[in-house]
C-alpha cells in the first residue's frame, strides 16, 4: 500500500542524494561536488517543518557518516546543526527569493561543511582548509533550480 502522505518520496529523495553523494566525479571536481544530502534535508525542513526535523537528520546523518566511512556522527551533528538552524528560521527563509535563500544556503552548508571539517580533524592530522566553501558555493548556486525541482516533486505526489 503506497503511503497517503509521501513518506516514501522524502526516503527516495534522500536516498538519491545518498547516490549522488558517492558517485565517482573527476578529481578537479571534488571539492566543487554540492552537498546534495544537506540540500535535501534544508528543503524538506523548510516545506514540512512538522515532519523533517531533528529526528531525520539524525538518522540521515548517522546513514551519511556510515555511507561515506567517515568517523561516526561527523555529518550527524553537522545535519543536526543545519536543520536545528532551519527549524528557527523555515518561516522567515519561506519568504525570501530564491536568491536569498541561495545564500542562506550557501551559510547553512559552509557552516555544516565547517563544522564536519572541524571534528574529522581530531580524528587526522591534515590541516582543514577552505575548500570546502567551493562545495557551498556549488549547492547555493543550484539551490533556486533545485528548490524549484524539489518543490513540483512534492506538488505531484501530493507530500504534506
Amino acid at each position: 500500500m503506497i503511503d497517503s502522505n509521501g513518506t516514501w518520496v522524502i526516503a527516495l529523495t534522500f536516498i538519491l542524494a545518498f547516490i549522488l553523494a558517492v558517485m565517482p566525479v573527476p578529481a578537479w571536481l571534488v571539492w566543487a561536488r554540492p552537498e546534495w544530502v544537506m540540500l535535501v534535508l534544508i528543503y524538506w525542513v523548510l516545506a514540512l517543518p512538522h515532519r523533517v526535523g531533528l529526528g531525520v537528520a539524525f538518522i540521515v546523518g548517522l546513514l551519511q557518516d556510515a555511507l561515506l566511512g567517515v568517523v561516526l556522527g561527523v555529518n550527524t551533528l553537522s545535519l543536526l546543526v543545519v536543520a536545528y538552524i532551519c527549524l528557527m528560521l523555515y518561516q522567515r527563509m519561506r519568504n525570501y527569493s530564491l536568491w536569498q535563500q541561495a545564500g542562506l544556503v550557501f551559510i547553512l552548508v559552509g557552516l555544516g561543511e565547517m563544522l564536519a571539517r572541524w571534528l574529522e580533524s581530531f580524528s587526522n592530522h591534515d590541516v582543514p582548509t577552505l575548500q570546502f566553501l567551493l562545495s557551498s558555493l556549488c549547492s547555493a548556486l543550484i539551490w533556486p533550480w533545485f528548490m524549484l525541482s524539489m518543490r513540483a516533486l512534492r506538488r505531484r505526489f501530493r507530500v504534506s
